[in-house]
């Protein structure tokens, strides 16, 4: 059992769409735990395979991918289904299962996240 967190993601009082769980980086530093919770993300894409996984399913027509779509990334499977655990753990990726194939989607809410994360902060 993993004891793994998925990031949080908020919605924001003004209904302006998903806040990541950091400021943009440019806002101002980041606090402790914001730092933790950003570098589970940015630490789950680090890893090459794991980058063209999220990739695969993110750009995947439909916004979901079947594990049998998306294997072919120069590792053995049980090495691909290892790197989409690590990914949902990071809360980047989840999950549904139909018969014997598992789906995968990126949440909108995780990408909205992510780029507000990495934007440069509009001066009032």
């Amino acid at each position: 059992m993993s004891n793994a967190k998925a990031l949080p993601l908020i919605e924001p009082a003004d209904g302006q769409g998903v806040v990541p769980c950091c400021p943009p980086l440019t806002e101002r530093p980041m606090t402790a735990d914001e730092a933790q919770m950003a570098a589970r993300m940015f630490k789950a894409l680090g890893d090459p395979v794991r980058l063209r996984l999220f990739s695969a399913v993110a750009s995947h027509e439909g916004g979901e991918a079947c594990v049998c779509d998306i294997s072919d990334v120069g590792v053995s499977q049980p090495t691909v289904s290892h790197h989409l655990k690590k990914l949902k753990e990071a809360g980047l990726l989840t999950s549904e299962r139909r018969g014997t194939w598992v789906y995968y989607r990126v949440e909108p809410s995780v990408l909205a996240g992510m780029g507000r994360l990495l934007t440069r902060h509009a001066a009032a």
